[in-house]
């Protein structure tokens, strides 16, 4: 939806094509209730509530007492471009170097230049949907025309690639591709990124894969990714970062591994716009990639017996429907059953129930997202994040449960 900036003077056109993130709105609007003394569950945000491990923030520490606080190369420094491509021999296998690597800050300004530096005006990009809102926002505001992909249920929220394939024109120059996939955490098999590449492949296309969540499977699960295929390294553009499984989401600190002439564009990008990312949390990103982090199992762990526990809980609610996520830490309910908007539940959790008579229980709000915030395909869902405690995930579905028994 179009952000309305009141007045438009000076206000180019082209902004009227970006779209908002409705996780963080939510959550400003979350915070203002708390100030007024309303007791919420937070699970509309993607954040893990775990500390950094305990190595990366010394090395941090010890970056800044010893002077690495100044600019680096746009596209990161040296060691950090080495030691993400290291990162991709070691566990991936891949053929790569340091001339592979952009560093940015952040998994959103991986994905904002890559496409920026491989989309043109008149392309149209195919995306999945419900998907993370900032890819179709993206490539509108590039003058490009976003094609969503239908993820269904019944599929597991996959691509079903026949489906995929009627979608492709003459215009299609790319595909984007989220695995394991905000918000409703399906993972693309192995068998499904083969169909990708080779639809890819025999079009011409390129690829974008945010993997992101790609050390969140689970059920023993082993992780594919499109980048793994014969005859994709050329045309893949691979972005990965540190704020979701070394729980550094205000760290700021992304990559993408690339063809080199595309990481070379990347680089002149980040020149043009953020110069760099920091420098000492460079030096602490490397310690996170290339030491043992005692941490990271236990959290994985963790977040695996969250998903049970949200998934059960949901379950036991009369109306709703959860199909269990192969990985990522979100939850896609759905609430068809109950004949409202996704939209109007979603209010209701947070405002409507605690005027309904439950304003005097330990907690008397939840926040999630409607659904459809993540594209007209997500009508009919909730989107609940599990990055919050297993006895807040109790409290909060103790609430819902009570609140959808009082749904008119």
């Amino acid at each position: 939806m179009p952000v309305d900036y009141g007045d438009t003077k000076f206000i180019a056109g082209r902004m009227y094509r970006l779209g908002g993130e409705a996780a963080f709105e939510l959550l400003n609007t979350a915070r203002l209730l708390e100030k007024e003394g309303r007791k919420l569950v937070h699970l509309q945000i993607g954040e893990p509530d775990f500390d950094t491990p305990k190595k990366i923030r010394e090395k941090a520490k010890w970056a800044i007492d010893n002077h690495d606080t100044h600019y680096t190369p746009s596209p990161g420094k040296l060691e950090t471009r080495e030691a993400v491509a290291k990162y991709y021999r070691d566990h991936r296998g891949y053929d790569v170097t340091w001339e592979n690597v952009c560093i940015t800050p952040g998994l959103k300004p991986a994905i904002f230049l890559s496409l920026l530096a491989v989309v043109e005006e008149g392309d149209e990009v195919i995306y999945p949907d419900p998907g993370y809102p900032t890819y179709a926002s993206v490539v509108n505001f590039l003058g490009a025309k976003p094609v969503p992909m239908h993820l269904k249920e019944e599929k597991g929220f996959r691509f079903d690639v026949n489906e995929l394939k009627a979608l492709v024109t003459s215009k299609t120059r790319g595909i984007i591709l989220n695995s394991p996939e905000n918000p409703t955490g399906g993972v693309l098999t192995r068998e499904d990124n083969e169909a990708i590449a080779k639809l890819a492949i025999d079009h011409d296309l390129w690829v974008f894969t945010d993997e992101i969540y790609c050390q969140l499977v689970y059920d023993g699960m082993k992780y594919s990714s499109i980048r793994d295929i014969d005859g994709m390294a050329e045309r893949v553009l691979l972005a990965d970062g540190h704020s979701k499984i070394f729980a550094m989401t205000g760290w700021r600190l992304g990559y993408v591994v690339a063809a080199k002439h595309i990481a070379k564009a990347l680089g002149m990008l980040m020149t043009n716009s953020a110069s760099c990312a920091g420098s000492f949390i460079q030096t602490a990103g490397i310690t996170a990639l290339l030491e043992d982090q005692p941490e990271i199992p236990l959290m994985q762990k963790e977040f695996e017996a969250r998903r049970n526990l949200i998934v059960d809980m949901l379950n036991d609610i009369p109306g709703i429907k959860c199909h269990k996520p192969a990985g990522a830490f979100y939850v896609f309910p759905n609430i068809t059953s109950f004949r409202k908007k996704a939209k109007a539940i979603q209010d209701w959790l947070l405002f409507g129930a605690y005027d309904a008579g439950l304003k005097d229980q330990p907690v008397n709000g939840v926040a999630l997202l409607a659904g459809n915030a993540f594209g007209p395909y997500g009508e009919g869902y909730l989107r609940l994040s599990y990055a919050n405690s297993r006895e807040n995930i109790e409290k909060a579905l103790t609430f819902m449960k009570e609140a959808f028994k009082r749904l008119k």
